[in-house]
């Protein structure tokens, strides 16, 4: 049996936006000459960790942030600490990296996760608004303040500037040139079931300190070994209960950061599973047409291409699709299930 999962979803995106902190994030097709949107694959896992989280109805792991008082009594921002323990399943799942504080340990996440980004460039777009924050409406119970310098002016003083200067003061903000975006989107993982629930002992490039090995051990993880050396295994009372929250967060996880923006479904369209990656780049593709000088693309959904694809009820209001059906979500979700279950975890060498 291959180690490897590898998973490919359709979502579909309707005016909204992915990020908020500097607007919409986006990169510049030099194909089609085209500016597109995207979700960062930081992003996309740390939504996935929100909904794994959410479906136990457990924590994520405390995180220490420092900061250093500098000569000028500044506060520097120092690198954050993570405790690196995988009793914390978004530590187990996510990985971690902790320096500056005795010895350096870190973990590589188990899940490779790609950017979700357009099928096709084609396929996508992004557009602007201008939109305002606005009280207009109710004037007396929205004050307004204006300054001179320093000094705030009083109530007579606004009107007689606002006289003499033929002014307003409308209690209305333009915010302008927000980015939306709409389309087809697409995001990759990759699953390494060897490293899934196996933290490595190794203290040469240590994963975890001497401290948490003892601790681990004392919590019933199992002492095995993979091709990366000797291992602690969780127990498989604790992976099954991990494997299904695990399989639902990866196909229903949805961006939390931008809800208070623009709100869109952004809902499942298709997903493809296979141990080989070509496949599931077949399974979900777009193909390039001609119409006339201008070039145009049209999505696919390819159930022959040697991946289990699944196929869900929206899914034909954008692609052609033949065999959607109202259960594709479950149907996927036991697959992961269903391959995640099958892997030996404690006895992986022959």
């Amino acid at each position: 049996m291959t180690p490897y999962i590898y998973l490919r979803a359709l979502k579909h995106a309707e005016h909204t936006v992915f990020c908020v902190q500097d607007g919409q994030k986006t990169y510049f097709d030099p194909q089609f000459n085209r500016v597109v949107a995207y979700s960062s694959g930081q992003q996309v896992k740390r939504s996935i960790l929100d909904a794994l989280t959410s479906n136990l109805n457990v924590q994520m792991a405390p995180i220490t942030f420092n900061y250093n008082v500098t000569k000028d009594k500044q506060l520097e921002n120092k690198e954050p600490w993570s405790p690196c323990d995988p009793s914390y399943i978004d530590q187990l799942v996510g990985g971690w990296m902790r320096a500056g504080d005795g010895i350096t340990v870190k973990r590589r996440s188990p899940l490779s996760i790609s950017a979700m980004r357009p099928l096709h460039p084609l396929l996508a777009g992004t557009d602007k608004e201008n939109i305002t924050f606005d009280r207009s409406d109710k004037p007396d119970r929205n004050p307004v303040n204006v300054r001179l310098g320093e000094k705030l002016l009083t109530e007579e003083e606004i009107d007689e500037f606002l006289t003499v200067n033929h002014r307003t003061l409308p209690r209305r903000n333009w915010i302008p040139e927000n980015v939306r975006t709409s389309g087809l989107f697409i995001y990759d993982v990759a699953i390494d079931l060897r490293t899934l629930f196996c933290v490595s002992v190794n203290q040469h490039e240590p994963e975890l300190s001497k401290e948490r090995i003892v601790d681990l051990k004392s919590k019933g993880w199992i002492e095995s070994e993979n091709i990366f050396g000797k291992c602690l295994v969780l127990p498989k009372e604790e992976r099954e209960k991990v494997i299904p929250a695990l399989a639902g967060a990866l196909l229903n996880w949805r961006i939390t950061s931008n809800q208070a923006r623009t709100f869109s479904l952004m809902e499942t369209l298709a997903i493809s599973i296979s141990d080989n990656a070509n496949k599931i780049a077949g399974s979900i593709r777009a193909k390039l047409t001609e119409d006339g000088e201008k070039q145009k693309a049209r999505p696919i959904i390819d159930e022959t291409s040697g991946a289990d694809v699944y196929v869900t009820l929206p899914c034909s209001n954008y692609v052609i699709t033949v065999n959607e059906s109202a259960d594709a979500l479950e149907k996927a979700e036991q697959k992961l299930i269903a391959l995640m279950t099958a892997f030996d975890y404690e006895k992986q060498l022959n």
